[in-house]
């Protein structure tokens, strides 16, 4: 092959080429692309869809591939480095100068929750002067499974439509795509936060969005099952949180990052149990005077406890789903309040009985009635309204939440038992 008269052809005509090698398979590009222009076949790879842009990289010889990522636009580097596995990326990153290494480094790291970091860069792209047969051969070639939507790019990468794949799989094989395209109205950039996918995707109701950079050019697809895990690994993150472990520990951590992580948090929570303590001291004489309430206390503040976790639980999860808003804070508080009524007068009853046959006294039953009443009143508006506020406030609720709650019902279920106690004292 006559690859002077190659690479002219790529220096000349990179879309053109571009086509080409779109059409040939990938088992055929190692003697296509063998000893081709590095610099000619840089500008070239810019005009093929991701998927194909691979294929040829990794068909190239070891001192190509490291030619080709330092003339390569940065999108088209960090798109070949970032579909390596971690061992094959840092070796073709530590053959690169230092300024081209850095530099890519740097566009590699996106934040955790953006969308440069959840985004999918093997995606097939395709341009709408291509017949339904051709984007089908293509599609049947590449390694995806379960997408729906197919994105439309000019000859630039720049993004200009979507088509959904059953429309492709039912058009005659001859028919332009361009029959097909549906226009684009929102897309996201990679700095894009996981909440503004998570709202974008709602209101869409799309299966992938669109990730561009700041010259429109499709960088890359966000898909719904990534971004599905993505909410899972930090709502399993935020379960960690809520008891003060570090969200990074792992069930095989060392024991020392372990308590490194995990002393402070129960070092806050010794504080508020000090601070709870303190409400039962207030009643001491009560107390010594009818030693019953003592052993009935941890009832009292294990239920309310409970009834607050629940509350939390569920408003947390709506917050983290964005099934609510702060500004439903009523209508949320509304019900846990009715859920925490209805609740501590069912356990009012139960636990009542169940301390009148165990001391046969009419006014214990009826002191820890009341105050399960209250305490399950006042744990339902704690588990509402403290991850709300928090979130208004600009804080993770699920850093501070679960402290505050044990402090609040625990407080609670001791005051309305021990304070309904010293007013009933004359029934005990």
């Amino acid at each position: 092959m006559n690859f002077a008269v190659e690479s002219e052809f790529l220096r000349r005509h990179p879309v053109a080429a571009a086509e080409e090698l779109e059409a040939m398979p990938n088992g055929g590009l190692d003697a296509v692309v063998d000893g081709l222009d590095p610099a000619a076949l840089a500008v070239t790879m810019e005009y093929l869809s991701p998927l194909k842009a691979l294929a040829v990289f990794s068909s190239l010889a070891p001192e190509t591939q490291r030619e080709i990522l330092e003339r390569a636009a940065p999108r088209l580097a960090v798109t070949l480095l970032a579909e390596r596995d971690a061992s094959e990326r840092d070796r073709l990153l530590a053959e690169l100068t230092t300024s081209s290494r850095q530099d890519l480094q740097r566009l590699l790291s996106f934040p955790d929750d953006s969308a440069g970091r959840l985004m999918d860069r093997s995606f097939v792209a395709i341009r709408a002067d291509m017949t339904a047969g051709k984007v089908l051969a293509q599609l049947r070639e590449s390694s995806i499974r379960g997408a729906r939507t197919l994105f439309v790019v000019a000859a630039d990468s720049r993004l200009e439509g979507r088509v959904d794949i059953q429309d492709v799989a039912l058009a005659e094989a001859d028919a332009p795509i361009g029959d097909y395209v549906q226009t684009i109205t929102e897309t996201v950039t990679t700095q894009a936060n996981r909440k503004e996918l998570v709202d974008l995707l709602d209101r869409s109701r799309n299966d992938s969005v669109p990730v561009v950079d700041d010259d429109g050019r499709l960088a890359g697809v966000v898909r719904y099952r990534s971004l599905f895990h993505a909410i899972e690994d930090v709502a399993t993150a935020d379960m960690q949180k809520m008891v003060g472990a570090s969200p990074e520990e792992r069930a095989l951590s060392l024991p020392g990052f372990a308590i490194k992580r995990r002393l402070p948090w129960l070092h806050i929570n010794l504080l508020t149990a000090f601070l709870a303590a303190s409400v039962v001291g207030l009643f001491e004489n009560l107390i010594a005077q009818f030693t019953a309430l003592a052993v009935l206390l941890p009832v009292v503040a294990g239920q309310s406890g409970n009834a607050g976790a629940q509350a939390l639980a569920v408003t947390m999860r709506g917050l983290a789903l964005r099934e609510i808003g702060v500004r439903q804070w009523r209508s949320v508080l509304g019900k846990e309040v009715v859920v925490g009524l209805i609740n501590g007068l069912a356990l009012a009853v139960t636990c009542g009985l169940a301390v009148f046959v165990w001391s046969q006294s009419v006014g214990l039953a009826l002191v820890i009635a009341v105050a399960m009443v209250m305490s399950m009143f006042a744990a339902g508006v704690a588990g509402a309204l403290v991850p709300v506020i928090l979130t208004r406030l600009g804080q993770d609720p699920a850093t501070a939440s679960s402290i505050i709650l044990t402090t609040i019902t625990d407080v609670a279920g001791f005051f309305s038992f021990l304070g309904t106690a010293m007013l009933l004292a004359f029934m005990l």
